[in-house]
């Protein structure tokens, strides 16, 4: 008695660790505890209510979601959407087929979506809830990237699909809105959010991408009582359908290892496996359990698990402002590829597992890519937090984000937060390094080698490390550092405009230095009424130009680059000033100069000015097709600005 008692007790907590984790991770958007954790937690409970033979009120096992929250209207499921009973076990998969045919497919990750169409017209889409009811997201769906509007097919069709962001489009939007990755970790996360949204413009934004993995209801059409006959029709409808494969009991293992070599060049995420029985009366004989339907089972990868020693974690600082630990250990092999790291999410996760230096700790690959810990085998207590940002030094801080314990750095002037001044910086226009993009950036803050715009010329000394980085290699390693090596000998303008002071372009910047001659003493301390001086410089630009050479800390930056970098010495300017004054906007494609930014070097080396967008302050539009219906040529039409074509300009001024 007191034995199940005590087995009762332990339900109760795992219960409610799953719970705490399952909100976290489907509501939050956040996460507390690893996949596998979560993994081994659940199957500790699911052999706890086999042993005991009790199954307490909300349990995991028996709840097939949560309930939703958000104000998009509800609506209850005609059938329930259960959850699969699951396996790891290659061999347990064929032994559940039998002699049956059956569909192998990708199990996507994403948000499950219920589709309803009549008379050939999109009527109704639902996200899977809780199961029982969803919510009604009709008008996000149609602007899915791959949703029909509109299908041959005139009866009421039912079906359901996964919503997902594939890997690339999430690697942009990470890059393009900042605010995005301090609330969507992951491609499911960010689909999540994305699906559910109130303004469906947002939605159209994001790239979703509807997979069809099952059909309901489709009036009077015979599929032959064949799985895969339904997906065939759906294809033909102009639905895509999540990638599977018929298999028997003669080549699923065979099957399942092609699904396994696929894995690491998805563009989609995926967790796994579906498997269902191609005989749908078959399948639907069989019945359901509370949870589970009898008729298809998931497939999860087993964990590769290698044991291996902690030797420190390192904190990563991102332009959320959250400094991330990150687990460094002897270097493993995990999948076919060497592993020496992997992400920690945040301090209740270290606390967890109890990590100290020197600690043996177990990894495995989440869905064979991504590296994560799976257990702490000593356990020696918890490491101390530092209490200072790697990138700038300052203080550091514990927060609690939804009762997930997180350090943030509350500075913000830290480089880490400046990504997209450090981008501009190395841009092709300003300091021109190639092998820089914004990823690459973040990496090399995050590990600590960049803190200040200076530490990019001392980028040589952490060769190796660059060269091991994820997407990077010897080659690619030494094209980034010749270019930084390159990139020492500089026009003035380019510097100036590299140092990324508001409103200041690189026509300005090159403005600004022919009237100074290109003396960048003389440049720095100019007072707001000499700049002012200077044709097509205004009180709002030169009182901006005059407030960032104010700031000490600017003149530090300043300070510590001119010790790298070479000004090369410009040839006088001895173009006659033919159209000083002069605003051009230049549109289209050119035919007598090797491209636009020559024609616009041409009209700055005369006097005049290039902008991007036609404004009253426009004096001419040049466009050799002077008859587009382009947005340029109706803004200047309504300004009565007049276009003129290459040629004209070239007879004109030149």
């Amino acid at each position: 008695m007191a034995e199940n008692t005590t087995k009762i007790a332990r339900m109760k907590e795992l219960a409610g660790l799953l719970d705490k984790a399952a909100k976290a991770y489907y509501q939050d958007a956040s996460e507390i505890m690893s996949n596998f954790e979560y993994d081994r937690l659940y199957d500790e409970l699911t052999a706890l209510e086999k042993e005991t033979k009790v199954v307490l009120a909300g349990s995991p096992t028996v709840k097939v979601g949560y309930e939703v929250l958000s104000e998009l209207p509800k609506e209850r499921h005609e059938s329930p959407m259960l959850s699969l009973d699951k396996t790891k076990e290659r061999e347990a998969l064929r032994d559940w087929l039998g002699e049956q045919r059956g569909v192998l497919s990708w199990k996507l990750d994403g948000l499950t979506i219920v589709l309803t169409y009549e008379g050939g017209e999109l009527v109704k889409a639902v996200t899977r809830g809780n199961g029982e009811i969803g919510e009604v997201i009709t008008n996000n769906a149609r602007v899915f990237k791959n949703v029909p509007h509109h299908i041959s097919f005139q009866g009421n069709l039912v079906l359901r699909g996964e919503a997902v962001i594939k890997y690339s489009d999430f690697e942009k939007i990470n890059q393009e809105i900042s605010d995005v990755e301090s609330r969507y970790k992951n491609p499911r996360n960010l689909c999540s959010g994305s699906v559910r949204q109130l303004n469906n413009e947002i939605t159209a934004k994001r790239n979703v991408h509807f997979f069809a993995f099952s059909l309901v209801s489709a009036e009077g059409v015979d599929f032959k009582n064949s799985h895969e006959e339904q997906r065939s029709w759906l294809t033909s409808m102009g639905f895509d359908v999540v990638e599977g494969r018929l298999v028997d009991k003669e080549n699923i293992l065979d099957t399942i290892q092609w699904f396994a070599d696929k894995i690491e060049t998805n563009d989609f995420p995926s967790d796994g496996l579906v498997l269902i029985y191609d005989d749908i009366a078959y399948g639907s004989s069989l019945g359901r359990t509370a949870k589970f339907p009898r008729d298809s089972i998931a497939f999860k990868w087993a964990d590769e698990i290698r044991e291996t020693k902690l030797l420190e974690v390192e904190w990563s600082a991102s332009r959320t402002g959250l400094i991330n630990p990150v687990a460094i250990f002897e270097p493993v092999e995990l999948e076919g590829t060497t592993v020496s790291r992997a992400s920690l999410h945040n301090i209740s996760i270290m606390e967890g597992l109890e990590l100290g230096l020197g600690d043996r700790i177990t990894v495995y690959k989440a869905n064979m890519i991504i590296p994560q810990l799976a257990d702490n085998l000593t356990r020696s207590g918890m490491m101390a937090v530092p209490d200072t940002c790697p990138v700038c030094g300052g203080k550091a801080r514990v927060k609690d984000e939804n009762g997930v314990k997180v350090l943030v750095c509350p500075n913000e002037k830290c480089l880490a937060k400046q990504i997209k001044s450090l981008t501009h910086f190395v841009s092709r226009d300003a300091m021109n390094m190639d092998g820089l993009s914004e990823a690459t950036i973040e990496k090399l803050l995050g590990r600590g080698m960049l803190k200040e715009l200076a530490d990019f010329y001392h980028l040589k000394q952490y060769e190796e490390e660059i060269a091991a980085m994820e997407g990077f290699g010897e080659k690619s390693c030494q094209n980034l550092l010749d270019s930084v090596e390159k990139s020492r000998t500089t026009s003035l303008a380019r510097f100036i405009y590299s140092l990324g002071i508001p409103n200041i372009g690189l026509s300005n910047a090159k403005l600004i230095c022919r009237e100074f001659k290109n003396d960048f003493e003389k440049i720095r301390h100019a007072d707001a009424e000499e700049l002012t001086q200077i044709p097509g410089v205004g009180r709002v630009i030169a009182q901006t130009f005059v407030d960032f050479f104010a700031d000490e800390e600017n003149r530090r930056i300043v300070e510590d680059l001119l010790k790298e970098i070479t000004f090369i010495t410009e040839e006088e300017n001895n173009k006659e000033q033919t159209m000083e004054g002069l605003v051009f906007v230049i549109t289209g494609s050119v035919e007598h100069f090797a491209n636009r930014n020559e024609m616009k070097a041409a009209i700055e080396e005369r006097g005049g000015k290039v902008t991007g967008s036609v404004t009253s302050k426009t004096s001419y539009l040049i466009n050799n097709d002077k008859m587009s219906s382009s947005s340029k040529n109706k803004k200047a039409k309504e300004l009565e600005i007049p276009i003129i074509t290459e040629e004209e300009f070239m007879e004109r001024f030149l």
